[in-house]
């Protein structure tokens, strides 16, 4: 019972933290495209509109949830929470610290990207079940471009794994403690102050991974899954209320994408 205990307090230590720093990635997000646009962005409720994603999170929680008539109402349901629950159990196998990490999986990489690509599986069932045909080319859409680029990324990884030696995240952020040397004794007086990070020897696939991460969390220019022109604003369109609000947490949660960038290639950073 005790170990029960201590495993739920290391979720929530982790899971609470992280929801809430989701919740600022939000306000973050929107002050920098509105200093791009030349306008202010949120700086009405708190000091600097830093409150302004708990109403956000209030104003959808409490938002009346409208069922389309004609869609089929239990995957309708399903979808949302099966796209925020995949979103946040990959967070599971991501170290925070040196002693921090829920699981050390041999196999963490394989299980992040196994994870990820389930996440497609709920987007295609928020599409076809609204029963829609906007939803469903959004779905769509979304699906191609998530499938296309996770294959580029998993091919970014391959010489990462290859150099590390291992799947497994804690092992890969381990390899690449200490600072890089040289048999050369005057190479080595240049380089010994050179963090040993996968970017430098790696740094092709440092780049084709961050261009597919970029398109994977669905970031400018990648934004195409929510083109309004076309779309009206893509699967999620019949959704409302808090429903809408775990497919924009499940998003932002998918950012786990770029904590992995920094584990791969600079060791944690």
């Amino acid at each position: 019972m005790f170990e029960i205990i201590c495993i739920i307090l290391k979720i929530l230590s982790i899971v609470v933290p992280l929801l809430i720093s989701v919740a600022y990635f939000t306000i973050a997000e929107r002050k920098l495209m509105g200093s791009i646009q030349r306008r202010r962005g949120p700086n009405v409720i708190g000091f600097t509109g830093l409150l302004q994603p708990l109403a956000d999170g209030l104003k959808l929680f409490v938002k009346e949830t409208i069922l389309p008539s004609n869609s089929n109402i239990y995957i309708f349901l399903l979808a949302p929470l099966l796209t925020f629950i995949l979103s946040l159990i990959g967070w599971s196998v991501i170290p925070i610290s040196e002693t921090i990490v829920i699981s050390d999986l041999n196999l963490g990489i394989l299980y992040l990207f196994a994870v990820s690509s389930l996440s497609v599986y709920g987007i295609i069932m928020a599409g076809w079940s609204s029963n829609s045909k906007y939803p469903f080319l959004g779905s769509l859409r979304s699906a191609a471009q998530m499938i296309s680029y996770e294959a580029a990324m998993g091919l970014a990884l391959v010489p990462v794994i290859l150099y590390s030696g291992s799947l497994s995240l804690v092992d890969i952020v381990d390899s690449q403690s200490g600072n890089l040397s040289s048999s050369i004794p005057i190479l080595n007086s240049i380089v010994s102050f050179i963090p040993k990070w996968n970017v430098f020897p790696q740094f092709v696939a440092f780049g084709i991974f961050f261009i597919a991460a970029v398109a994977e969390v669905n970031r400018a220019p990648f934004d195409l899954v929510e083109a309004e022109q076309e779309l009206v604003g893509g699967f999620h369109t019949e959704y409302s209320g808090f429903r809408f609000a775990m497919f924009f947490l499940a998003e932002y949660l998918h950012l786990v994408i770029a904590a992995l960038h920094f584990l791969l290639f600079f060791s944690g950073g």
